[in-house]
């Protein structure tokens, strides 16, 4: 007999670490080849994680809700005979479920540092308290500095301080608010902290009759939830409209989209459209590809454009499209078509939900003509577009202005105002505008 240690495996370049769901073996179980041992989740997508080897699981390592980093021994298997050591498993697990805040809450806590997808293990502080890269990256991200996470309480194992816990005292500090921080039990002989953590404020009670349904919110409404209230609590919002005539756009999709899609197989939506005019906006006002650390403005190189694609729950997650600048309208289609399609059958990469520069959301799939959408941290802008609408509109014609219908849309851009003016944030929606509205309708694809 032999043991084998089987390690969390890669679940994509900047994912760290990922919390235990579910074990769906226990100690003691017979396990075949491919066997699914247990479900994890990371901040974007719930995974399963199966067994490389046949034989009996002989102990768990890490317990439910408990988190674990990347390349971590999380249970010990035995087998019939061969090595007692386990290799690293390099595949990136399957998604089975979609857990991830809706397009107009898209954030990404995690890649809120550059060099996030450098850190391979998490590494106890000096002080001998654990942190994970993710609460180090948002204590990073927010300047807070060893001396003050120590005096942060922790509800984790071993008064270990979670995302939770940080994200609720950078709250509250960031409202004015404070208390006395709880001083964890490893720390000999404390001393005064500079800044003390807040203690969480009692719920609002609600007025409950015999005829309400009270529902739990789940993982995914929690994360929603936390990721909504952090993006408001980050970044100033300012949102800016243009109303767009879309008619040559629309005609022009018309006219290709069964040629299109007898061709390639795909149909072309006016996603890919959309995404387009979005990156070569972004070649004109590149500040709008940043992200914002401390004092610092981070520019992005690459241009990666996130999606909404709608779940059968009803939720929204945000895949992303990888330099999407360097794909034709042809390439983009494609590049849409398989997230989107990939996401609705939960099939989707923890990666990529991941690496995202801005984001767009399309209201108008809801029958909405605008929206305010919530900025998707750590970006600094996201695009909603509405729905196309037949107006009756002016044009300006040789022979004087003439009343014509129309196929119209509005266009919003919500923009971090630390970093993003109105000047910058104005300029860029209307440059998307005018390529919508500049569509050359004889192009051909």
């Amino acid at each position: 007999m032999a043991q084998y240690e089987l390690l969390l495996p890669k679940m994509g370049e900047s994912v760290a670490e990922a919390t235990v769901i579910k074990w769906l073996k226990q100690p003691g179980d017979m396990i075949q080849l491919d066997d699914t041992l247990l479900e994890i989740a990371t901040d974007k997508v719930d995974s399963e994680v199966p067994s490389p080897v046949a034989g009996k699981l002989i102990k768990q390592l890490f317990q439910e809700d408990e988190v674990v980093q990347v390349g971590a021994v999380i249970a010990i298997i035995e087998t019939e005979g061969g090595d007692s050591s386990a290799p690293a498993i390099e595949t990136v697990v399957p998604a089975v479920e979609i857990a991830i805040e809706p397009a107009f809450t898209e954030t990404d806590v995690a890649e809120s540092i550059p060099g996030m997808d450098q850190l391979k293990s998490a590494e106890p502080a000096e002080s001998g308290r654990f942190y994970s890269p993710l609460v180090k990256n948002i204590a990073n991200q927010e300047n807070i500095s060893q001396h003050e996470l120590e005096g942060i309480s922790g509800t984790g194992a071993e008064g270990r301080l979670t995302k939770d816990d940080l994200l609720s005292y950078i709250a509250s500090r960031n409202s004015g608010k404070s208390a006395t921080a709880a001083q964890p039990a490893h720390v000999q002989n404390p001393t005064p902290v500079a800044a003390s953590a807040p203690a969480k404020s009692a719920p609002v009670a609600a007025s409950v009759s015999g005829t309400d349904e009270i529902i739990e919110m789940d993982r995914m409404r929690k994360l929603i939830a936390e990721h909504m209230v952090m993006s408001v609590q980050t970044s100033p919002h300012v949102t800016s409209f243009v109303e767009a005539d879309v008619t040559n756009m629309v005609m022009w999709r018309e006219r290709v989209k069964k040629n299109f899609e007898k061709r390639e197989n795909e149909k072309i939506t006016f996603t890919p459209i959309f995404v387009e005019a979005v990156t070569k906006a972004i070649k004109d006002f590149p500040m709008i590809n940043v992200t914002v650390n401390g004092n610092q403005i981070i520019k992005k190189r690459d241009i990666n454009i996130g999606m909404a694609a709608a779940l059968p729950s009803g939720n929204l997650i945000v895949p992303v499209i990888k330099n999407a600048d360097q794909l034709n309208l042809v390439g983009l289609t494609k590049a849409v078509n398989d997230l989107a399609g990939r996401a609705r059958i939960s099939k989707l990469k923890p990666d990529e939900t991941q690496g995202g520069t801005f984001t767009l959301t399309n209201v108008g799939s809801f029958g909405n003509v605008m929206g305010t959408p919530i900025i998707n941290q750590p970006q600094v802008a996201i695009l909603a577009v509405g729905a196309i609408k037949k107006k009756p509109a002016v044009l300006e014609t040789e022979f004087g202005d003439v009343i014509a219908i129309r196929h119209m849309m509005f266009l919003s851009l919500s923009y971090d105002h630390r970093v993003v003016d109105g000047a910058l944030g104005g300029s860029f929606v209307r440059r998307v505008a005018d390529y919508l509205e500049n569509w050359d309708i004889s192009r051909e694809i």
